[in-house]
């Protein structure tokens, strides 16, 4: 099935731009994982656009207030703090808890021994290093798995003209899952 997707759609990125790269390989991965039965967990991204909106509010409220500048003035300095202060929370969201992270699951449904997953990637510029690691969602569990990085040339899984060759990338992403997975059964 995944196969037959492939060949009537092929995926391409640009391969001077390691953007392109990055985000065809992190959107081909989140496919595998979603068809292991991984739901997307979608509320940290929710809880930063909530954040976001208020920032926009804030902005807006200072903008549009009725009043001009000289009586409005301890109204704009509120204002201004409130907007540093809701920018810091985003960034210390995005600093401590996303890191380089472009998925986050719920386990699997009907699993009662596993956790959800945070999935991570890095692609240094002007490397052709691709680096994907399987985390558990929570670390602090007894039924967490230590992490697993697959680090490996992106020349494997890429055509000379962008093409992605995604059964190969498939099949080490399953691999990779199946080593994060294949921890739970040694414990």
């Amino acid at each position: 099935m995944a196969s037959s997707g492939a060949v009537k759609n092929p995926k391409k990125a640009n391969l001077v731009d390691h953007y392109s790269i990055k985000h065809l390989l992190d959107e081909s991965v989140t496919e595998v994982v979603k068809s292991r039965g991984y739901a997307e967990d979608v509320r940290l991204s929710n809880v930063r656009l909530l954040i976001g909106s208020i920032i926009i509010a804030i902005a807006l409220l200072a903008q549009f207030y009725p009043k001009k500048f000289p009586e409005n003035r301890d109204f704009l300095i509120t204002c201004i703090g409130l907007y540093v202060v809701f920018n810091g929370l985003l960034q210390c969201i995005s600093y401590t808890k996303e890191k380089n992270a472009f998925l986050f699951t719920y386990p699997p449904s009907g699993s009662f021994n596993s956790t959800g997953l945070i999935l991570s990637s890095k692609l240094p510029r002007f490397s052709d290093m691709y680096t994907l690691t399987i985390a558990s969602a929570d670390p602090k569990s007894i039924s967490a798995n230590k992490p697993v990085v697959l680090t490996k040339s992106v020349t494997k899984w890429f055509t000379k003209d962008g093409l992605l060759a995604e059964g190969l990338f498939w099949k080490d992403v399953e691999k990779l899952m199946n080593d994060y997975n294949g921890d739970r059964k040694n414990k």
